[in-house]
């Protein structure tokens, strides 16, 4: 899946069941806790425009804009994905979202590092990038965030890895979902490593918990 012209009925599967069982192992609610963290302080009147990294179909958005309604949060929220495939995917299943919008672009070019926000939110993508990528996009993060960056991301396990591979064999996962998730997983972190990467960038106030299931949520906060 990381190849951004992919297209069609096995993507969109794919990200629909990579959703569902997000949000069935409560990787949607890690990432909701960290928002409303960075939210403390802040007015519930004030629009807070929150940037998704690699939104896929949209998920966590439609999420975020169904929390924002229901605390009488104004939520700007703008999805971003290199696929533009699966922007469209994303766009289609939340129209009746008005305050949700996407953008089709690639998170290392200049239209990207422009944007401003509030919050920066990543989730099960920063693992798809080799190291010094990280720290790069860590570093724009940071300077785009008001508030802050809530990172949702796996923990590198032999026992997740087996974990999984039950998984593919409940939801009946495609071909391409089974080899991305195992490779994810592969690809995925140990503590250390994020302590590493908020080492060499000089984070002054954040925090990385592990979570079920497998998971990371690290909370990088600016204030």
């Amino acid at each position: 899946m990381d190849d951004f012209a992919l297209e069609g009925e096995i993507l969109r599967d794919a990200l629909d069941k990579i959703a569902s069982i997000n949000q069935l192992l409560g990787g949607n609610a890690l990432t909701l806790k960290g928002v409303q963290k960075l939210l403390k302080s802040t007015a519930s009147e004030k629009e807070i425009v929150i940037v998704d990294v690699g939104c896929g179909n949209g998920d966590m958005l439609r999420s975020l804009a169904n929390f924002g309604t229901k605390n009488n949060f104004k939520f700007r929220l703008i999805g971003i994905d290199a696929n533009a495939f699966t922007i469209n995917h994303a766009q289609n299943l939340s129209k009746n979202y008005p305050n949700i919008s996407y953008e089709c672009l690639d998170i290392f070019s200049p239209s990207f590092v422009e944007i401003k926000c509030d919050i920066v939110l990543c989730t099960l993508t920063l693992h798809h990038f080799k190291d010094q990528e990280i720290e790069r996009l860590l570093a724009v993060f940071y300077e785009q965030a008001r508030l802050g960056v809530v990172i949702n991301d796996l923990h590198r396990s032999a026992v997740a890895y087996r974990l999984f591979q039950a998984l593919c064999f409940v939801f009946q996962l495609n071909a391409m979902s089974r080899e991305d998730g195992l490779t994810s997983i592969l690809r995925g972190f140990k503590k250390e490593d994020l302590e590493e990467f908020s080492k060499k960038l000089n984070f002054k106030n954040d925090t990385i918990r592990w979570k079920w299931a497998f998971r990371y949520q690290w909370i990088i906060t600016k204030k």
